[in-house]
């Protein structure tokens, strides 16, 4: 084998692997832009897990807060709260540093 052989067979496998690459860049900078703002109006706050595979989170949703429980097979909605009640909530969050799970104890109970 010459040198000249050489080349001929790593020059197609280094243009591919460059394809391949910029076809990943590609990807990730466009792939998640087809939803614009409406993937902003929901964040997920806070996780508790409660037991293996079972978990409590707090979902912003626009203007609202959704408690969620999250098992293996099923997610249910335990407790939705308004604006108001929200907004009470972070207020009680910033000035007494309580926990998620005395928060949840106190709003689920209303």
């Amino acid at each position: 084998m010459s040198f000249f052989d050489i080349v001929k067979l790593i020059f197609p496998l280094l243009i591919i692997s460059l394809m391949l690459y910029g076809l990943l860049l590609f990807v990730k900078k466009y792939s998640f832009k087809r939803g614009g703002k409406s993937l902003q109006n929901i964040k997920v706050l806070s996780n508790q897990m409660i037991m293996p595979k079972k978990f409590l989170s707090v979902v912003r949703v626009k203007d609202k807060l959704l408690i969620l429980g999250i098992s293996e097979n099923n997610i249910n909605l335990l407790k939705e709260i308004n604006a108001e009640e929200s907004d009470m909530m972070e207020e009680t969050n910033a000035a007494h540093n309580q926990g998620f799970a005395d928060l949840f104890r106190k709003y689920i109970n209303k």
